[in-house]
C-alpha cells in the first residue's frame, strides 16, 4: 500500500500553480525530503519540460517507489540516498531545488546544512538556480495564525529539535550560499511558498 498524506493531497495543486511558473526555465530539479513521494508524483507529469528527482533517507524510498510505480511519468527519477547532514549529496547538476514541510521537522542544524548542500551547486557555474521552500514559518518571531503557533507547541512537545522556523533566519542562511529571496507566496492552511534564485552571471 502507498503511504498517503492528506496535507500533500491538499496543497499540491496550489504548489503546482506557482512551480510551473518559476521552474519553466528549469532542467532538473532536486527534492530534497521526498517523503511519501504523492509530490513528485504529481509534479513530475505536469511538468514534463524538466526531471524530477527525487531524494530522502532509505527508510522513505519503498513509499516513494510505491508512487513512482503508479506514474507513467519517463520524467520522475527513482529517489536517491540523501541525508542533509551527510557530505555525499547526488553529483546533479541540478538547477533546481524543491522541499516541502522539511524544515520545521529537521534540527535548526539540519536546516542550515540543506541550504549549505545546495550551495555547493550554486557554486557551480554560471546558470541560474531556484529553490522552493515549502511550509509554515514565523515572521520577527510570531506565528502568522494561532493554529501554527498550536502545531508549533505540538512540535516541540514530541521533539524538542523541531519547530517553525522564523523567515528571517532562513533568508539569511540562504543568502550566505548566494540565494536571495525572490517571492514569499500565501498558500492555504497558513503555509507559504518562499522563492530563492541565483541569478546567472551575464554574459
Amino acid at each position: 500500500m502507498k503511504p498517503f498524506s492528506q496535507a500533500c493531497e491538499n496543497n499540491k495543486q496550489p504548489i503546482l500553480t506557482i512551480l510551473d511558473r518559476v521552474f519553466a526555465d528549469t532542467r532538473k530539479v532536486l527534492e530534497i525530503g521526498s517523503g511519501t513521494g504523492q509530490h513528485a508524483a504529481y509534479f513530475a507529469p505536469r511538468l514534463p519540460h524538466l526531471q524530477w528527482q527525487t531524494s530522502d533517507l532509505d527508510a522513505n524510498h519503498p513509499g516513494i517507489n510505491a508512487w513512482i510505480d503508479d506514474t507513467s511519468a519517463a520524467n520522475l527519477l527513482r529517489p536517491l540516498t540523501l541525508d542533509v547532514l551527510e557530505n555525499d549529496w547526488p553529483a546533479g547538476p541540478y538547477d533546481g531545488f524543491f522541499s516541502a514541510n522539511t524544515c520545521h521537522i529537521m534540527p535548526w542544524h539540519g536546516v542550515l546544512a540543506m541550504l549549505t548542500g545546495i550551495g555547493r551547486y550554486t557554486a557551480e557555474g554560471a546558470g541560474a538556480v531556484v529553490l522552493a521552500l515549502y511550509g509554515p514559518f514565523k515572521y520577527g518571531g510570531e506565528f502568522t495564525s494561532p493554529s501554527n503557533a498550536a502545531f508549533d507547541k505540538y512540535l516541540k512537545s514530541h521533539a524538542p529539535h523541531q519547530g517553525i522556523r522564523d523567515i528571517e533566519a532562513i533568508t539569511t542562511a540562504a543568502a550566505e550560499h548566494g540565494l536571495v529571496l525572490a517571492e514569499d507566496n500565501a498558500m492555504p492552511a497558513n503555509n507559504q511558498l518562499l522563492v530563492f534564485h541565483r541569478l546567472g552571471e551575464q554574459a
